[in-house]
């Protein structure tokens, strides 16, 4: 049987970590590769209120890795970046190791299907939700942050097109911190989904489904609500017991201040839709496509901070439950 160790590259400190049974949150790399902005942006006042981590006149791809990492640590866990480098699969970034990933001309987008194609062409790039989670798992990580997890695609019953997060979530025990399902994506179909792939779906002080950078939608309620991160513990512990195997969704709304009008990202969604559509985007490249078209509408700065708090919040509220676990 292959071990964990010869296939990953885990840091010192994230080995040491685990070993001792300290708090690790590990973190996904995509954010950098493919789902925010390459270039510094000016942020408003009240970002830098609510985010004092952030570092000016940074990309903000690398300065949103840096403040992830930042408030994992100040919350008392160690973050694990996880990515691929020159195809070697890292769980723990050094700081050179971000930067040069930052810094990549054209790195891949990795989900499940891509890692061991990227390792035996020593290829470099981020990794998905997906294989954020099933790495983790194999590293023996049991809390994983992220933005917004994929789920099933509009149009669904065409294309079927379902992400990969999904099912990676469905086979790996591995709690997801995330603020819902993207709003680009057919929401109802994705938490029937969720259910039907048996993942327990746990609103964090909130009864309804949120939505990314959207404030949740009240006509989408969830069946399970969780109060605390010690709570959010106690549940995964129980549900491993039940299901070893299998892994947790932990839905946290967007934070109020942040929160995205959902009418007026519906009209800037449909216009993006329609231009994927003409422009024959589709499968693993529509998320980033789309995320990158409402990144530059009027609203996208909203959308930008928006996306960041999330990022935080969530970042802070798994390296709660890490600790809890």
């Amino acid at each position: 049987m292959v071990q964990p160790s010869q296939t990953l590259n885990i840091t010192s400190e994230v080995a040491d970590a685990i070993a001792q049974g300290r708090p690790v949150v590990a973190l996904e790399s995509t954010v950098v590769t493919h789902g925010l902005p390459r270039e510094a942006r000016e942020m408003s006042a009240r970002f830098h209120e609510t985010v004092p981590e952030w570092q000016r006149g940074v990309p903000a791809h690398l300065a949103a890795a840096r403040a992830m990492e930042s408030v994992v640590r100040a919350s008392g866990a160690v973050p694990a970046t996880i990515a691929v480098i020159d195809g070697s699969i890292c769980v723990g970034l050094s700081a050179e190791g971000l930067e040069r990933l930052a810094s990549e001309a054209e790195p891949k987008k990795l989900s499940v299907r891509d890692l061991g194609v990227s390792v035996a062409k020593r290829q470099t790039g981020g990794t998905t939700v997906a294989a954020t989670t099933v790495i983790a798992s194999r590293a023996g990580i049991r809390a994983f942050a992220t933005g917004g997890i994929g789920g099933v695609h509009r149009g669904w019953n065409c294309s079927m097109d379902m992400s990969a997060d999904l099912f990676a979530l469905a086979r790996s025990p591995v709690v997801v911190v995330c603020a819902g399902a993207k709003i680009l994506l057919d929401l109802p179909a994705t938490l029937e989904m969720l259910e039907t792939l048996g993942i327990p779906t746990i609103g964090f002080q909130t009864e309804f489904l949120p939505r990314f950078t959207v404030a949740p939608d009240r006509s989408l309620r969830l069946q399970h609500k969780a109060e605390s991160a010690a709570e959010v513990a106690c549940i995964a512990h129980a549900h491993w017991q039940v299901q070893p195997t299998s892994g947790m969704l932990v839905m946290q709304p967007c934070p109020e201040a942040f929160a995205v009008d959902a009418e007026s990202t519906e009209r800037h969604l449909a216009r993006a839709l329609k231009q994927a559509s003409a422009e024959s985007v589709r499968g693993a490249a529509l998320t980033p496509f789309l995320l990158a078209r409402l990144a530059d509408c009027e609203d996208g700065p909203k959308m930008v901070e928006a996306n960041l708090a999330l990022l935080k919040s969530n970042a802070r509220l798994a390296a709660q439950i890490a600790a809890s676990l």
